[in-house]
């Protein structure tokens, strides 16, 4: 447990995020008027934007572990700095591949569950397979979530763990129930530009007290400033972040998050059309590497300021008898920045958790109401009833996962540690009973399943027994293991067993004459991913 550091906030600190807070709710009681189906709640009648679809999208990237972590990886983590920044090298790539391979044969559908795909190409165990895989890991992350973000929240403003999970759950909870996606969407649009002002105040004070931009610059380690780590390659030699894990393993983790995760997918589903879609996807491949870079520079500047002032890093709170580095951005904002500012700053936290666990509980009703719920009562016509059911089932997962962050406390700092990892053990798999369904016509449900299980298995013994593999390099591997696992199961059933086989279901077309738009945005992503390539060679 984190030793407590008493700390207080003054009336107008008070005052800033009470204003935050009032001002979600009453937002969110204005978006649902109008609200009569299903689809006005989970898709927000297919009638939003590009902008608000992808900001949106990149403040759910943008959690509060992000904030914190990001900024002690590059400061003060071993084999830290700014090599972070190649991680976002592999987002234009995963960006392009989407725009055209996943999202149009799946926009097409009008889907509310991306699940529901699944059933229409395999069957319906594939379907609640998958999705009851995604109810289990997103409602445990989102509980440990809630309990890291508890433990700051109580750490800056003293109101103890049980009220500062009462307080984060409970807002975003309510809001999230009246406000559906359309609430989550431009909620998250409002709480990614207070972070992004609250970022630059922070990195702005940070080079101020450095000296200048100059003075940052030169009193950062050298090696820490290297962004690009071509030296290891992650597969025998224990370097975790080098580049060529960072690059294929990334694209492969953020083409199964962006495309195949139900939290992510909703929201590009909200769109009008699949153009919006897949302009919210390039907006996202342009813009999150310079919100990723700004929390970076954060870091450098923490970095600088532990240098230069020795006894900051003994005031932060204790873990396991060591100084939590992970607390250092919140320790230095409520001891280095005026009232009003520090308020600013928890809202900026409140906003950074807020943007994560509000798309993920709605996405944790959405797959619940139509992937297990809806189907029980089929041809049964809900009408207005939906919004009620929908609502209520939303506040259920919120009451689980803030009942689960209560249980947390032994294994939380391990699993925050590991978080990706748990990721990591199934992104690839699900991406390939995804692709499975797009690009074959006779892989049966019952081979593409075989394929996952034993693609997470695989992931599970590299975790236990290769300590020296990146678990960056997991994606991609649990990928090719459960495509060859998923055909070579699919050719013995056909062997064994080929008159006794299921017909294969729905397979997807598509039409091949992509607009001269996308092409653009493709070229553009390219061109961007050799500049940032560029840029960060020059570092």
């Amino acid at each position: 447990m984190i030793t407590e550091q008493s700390s207080s906030l003054t009336a107008l600190d008070w005052a800033v995020i009470g204003l935050y807070l009032a001002g979600l709710l009453i937002m969110a009681a204005w978006l649902a008027r109008g609200q009569t189906n299903r689809d006005d709640y989970f898709v927000a009648g297919r009638q939003i934007g590009a902008w608000p679809v992808a900001l949106s999208v990149m403040a759910t990237q943008c959690s509060t572990n992000s904030i914190l972590g990001a900024p002690a990886f590059v400061a003060f983590a071993a084999g830290g700095g700014l090599v972070w920044l190649q991680y976002e090298l592999a987002v234009p790539l995963a960006m392009v591949f989407l725009m055209f391979f996943v999202l149009p044969r799946l926009r097409s559908l009008e889907l509310v569950s991306i699940y529901e795909f699944l059933e229409q190409r395999y069957d319906r165990r594939t379907r609640l397979t998958l999705s009851g895989l995604f109810l289990f890991v997103r409602a445990f992350a989102t509980a440990v979530t809630v309990y890291g973000v508890a433990l700051v929240i109580d750490l800056i403003t003293g109101l103890g763990f049980v009220s500062s999970v009462l307080v984060l759950g409970l807002f975003t909870v309510v809001y999230d129930c009246l406000g559906g996606i359309r609430g989550v969407i431009y909620s998250d649009v409002v709480q990614l530009l207070i972070l992004t002002v609250m970022l630059a105040v922070l990195l702005l004070s940070l080079t101020v007290d450095a000296g200048g931009p100059g003075a940052l610059l030169d009193a950062f380690q050298a090696e820490r400033r290297q962004a690009l780590e071509f030296s290891g390659n992650g597969l025998t030699d224990g370097q975790t972040f080098g580049f060529w894990p960072m690059l294929f393993g990334g694209f492969f983790l953020y083409v199964s998050y962006y495309g195949c995760d139900q939290s992510q997918v909703q929201r590009l589903f909200s769109t009008a059309t699949i153009h919006d879609t897949n302009r919210a996807l390039f907006l996202n491949g342009l813009l999150r590497f310079p919100l990723v870079a700004l929390y970076c520079a954060v870091g450098v500047g923490i970095g600088v300021y532990a240098l230069n002032n020795p006894a900051f890093l003994s005031s932060l709170p204790l873990s396991g008898g060591n100084p939590q580095v992970n607390l250092a951005v919140p320790v230095y904002m409520i001891t280095s920045l005026p009232p009003g500012i520090v308020g600013l700053g928890l809202v900026a936290l409140f906003a950074a958790a807020m943007s994560s666990l509000d798309s993920v509980i709605n996405a944790l009703s959405a797959s619940t109401m139509e992937d297990f719920i809806r189907p029980i009562g089929r041809g049964r016509r809900y009408g207005h009833w939906d919004i009620w059911w929908s609502r209520g089932v939303t506040a259920a997962w919120g009451g689980v996962t803030l009942t689960l962050s209560f249980f947390v406390g032994d294994i939380a700092p391990t699993v925050l540690e590991a978080i990706n990892k748990v990721g990591s053990l199934a992104n690839g798999p699900v991406l390939a009973v995804f692709l499975l369904g797009f690009f074959t016509r006779r892989v049966v449900g019952f081979a593409a399943v075989t394929g996952l299980l034993c693609g997470i298995l695989g992931n599970a013994l590299c975790w236990l027994y290769l300590p020296n593999l990146s678990w960056l390099w997991w994606n991609p591997f649990g990928f090719a293991l459960s495509v060859t696992v998923a055909i070579t199961t699919q050719g013995c059933l056909q062997v064994v067993s080929p008159q006794g086989l299921p017909e294969p279901r729905q397979h997807l077309s598509r039409d091949r004459s992509f607009p001269r738009a996308w092409w653009r945005w493709g070229a553009v992503l390219l061109i961007w991913f050799f500049f940032l390539l560029m840029a960060l060679a020059a570092l």
